[in-house]
């Protein structure tokens, strides 16, 4: 009689739980949730996608190397010249289909856009799954509308948090005893699930093969990486969250204020990072049918992006992304002038700014735009790759990954370093 067949996914659905497959580098289990050093300089990454693209004419400077001249999105970054890098000539490879390509925008998926597609995990939770960052929040999860960039590794879509004023109640405001408590009971009723899942999982031992067995032992591995997350959470729920100056943001109701609303998750995020609550963030900024409330501008952001090369369109989309850029370099400010440890947090923040399309004009996933700021990498340049023959944008990912601590030489589909961008040693 042969033995029975465990299927972990079809063990966790019969049972309601949901649980990420388990890394079978047991060296990386301990690494992830294992007591961070207190002298470690902790080290963040926040990964951006304005979805509905830049315009390279006026994003990519002319010349290549550290000598370019600067070109109009740029302008509101030259105070920061030092401090970011400008890479152009990258995309993912077999990534297409125009705005689905949003989807693979962190995991580098191939061709999302076909009905088969399935995603793999993003690079943040790549990250959260590989450091296990001692913060109370292993990621936060972004948006200004509605999407998400972060997946995990079983290719689900994390939610992402688009309400300021509640982000920063997650962050920031404790809840009454009653609360507290009310979380703390939800986190052991689900750790007795688990209880539940591990007695039912060692009934279905009995009699296996040594290869079933095995299987089952990552199983375990799962199990209980994920107790373990929930003891922590559980930990967490016990501290005072960090006292902050900063009052409670106020929610923008228009949704097509992109900037206003870019402006607030930015503010949300140098907190947290000031704070150290995560050390891990997605955020996309969406673009909408809606005009957005900048001066000069009368039409639809989505419409303004199916410019045409039409010189009326392109002014006004001129506007708006010049805009987002002022908003970004704003952001970029801040963490270069917040002080930490001898340093600044822009030095030990890598912030990647970017989008899926690189001509949103006619839907194109080549020539995708590109900067990387702080994060102690050498800046100051304009990385310039070929045009028609483009450098995988994933091995900038491999690169941030390594910066952040992650012992990888790989991500998906990419397999070596970004060529050009190399670390300043600190």
């Amino acid at each position: 009689m042969s033995s029975p067949r465990l299927s972990r996914r079809l063990l966790l659905r019969s049972t309601g739980v949901a649980l990420a497959l388990p890394l079978l580098d047991s060296m990386l289990v301990r690494k992830a949730f294992g007591a961070a050093s207190p002298t470690a300089t902790k080290r963040r990454m926040v990964a951006i996608c304005t979805n509905l693209g830049i315009h390279a004419p006026y994003l990519n400077p002319a010349e290549a190397g550290k000598a370019y001249k600067p070109s109009p999105y740029l302008e509101p970054l030259q105070t920061l010249r030092d401090d970011f890098t400008v890479v152009s000539g990258v995309s993912h490879p077999d990534v297409d289909g125009g705005h689905s390509a949003e989807a693979s925008f962190l995991t580098l998926a191939p061709h999302p856009g076909t009905s088969g597609f399935r995603n793999s995990i993003s690079i943040d939770q790549f990250a959260v799954e590989r450091l296990g960052p001692d913060t109370r929040f292993a990621s936060l999860v972004l948006n200004t509308g509605g999407g998400s960039l972060s997946w995990t590794r079983g290719g689900v879509l994390l939610p992402a948090d688009s309400v300021p004023s509640k982000v920063f109640a997650k962050l920031f405001l404790t809840g009454t005893t009653k609360e507290v408590e009310g979380q703390v009971r939800r986190i052991r009723e689900g750790r007795s699930v688990l209880d539940t899942v591990n007695g039912q999982a060692k009934s279905m031992a009995r009699g296996m093969g040594a290869g079933d067995r095995d299987k089952l032992d990552e199983y375990f591995t799962s199990v209980r990486e994920l107790e373990h997350r929930m003891v922590q959470a559980e930990e967490w729920s016990k501290k005072p969250k960090p006292q902050v100056s900063a009052a409670p943001p106020k929610d923008i109701a228009d949704r097509g204020d992109l900037i206003g609303r870019s402006r607030l998750m930015y503010d949300l995020m140098h907190l947290a990072i000031q704070t150290d609550s995560s050390r891990i963030f997605t955020l996309s900024i969406e673009g909408t049918g809606l005009v957005p409330p900048i001066e000069g501008v009368n039409e639809a952001h989505h419409s303004l992006s199916h410019h045409g090369k039409d010189p009326a369109k392109l002014a006004q989309l001129k506007a708006v992304e010049l805009a987002e850029f002022t908003a970004l370099a704003e952001f970029l400010t801040k963490l270069k002038g917040t002080k930490e440890e001898g340093a600044n947090l822009l030095d030990r923040t890598m912030v990647y700014y970017g989008s899926n399309l690189g001509n949103a004009s006619s839907h194109s996933n080549k020539n995708m735009p590109c900067v990387i700021a702080g994060g102690g990498f050498r800046h100051g340049q304009h990385i310039a790759f070929d045009q028609e023959k483009n450098e995988p944008l994933g091995n900038l990912y491999v690169s941030m990954l390594q910066r952040m601590g992650v012992e990888t030489d790989s991500f998906a589909s990419a397999k070596s370093t970004l060529k050009g961008l190399e670390t300043t040693g600190a």
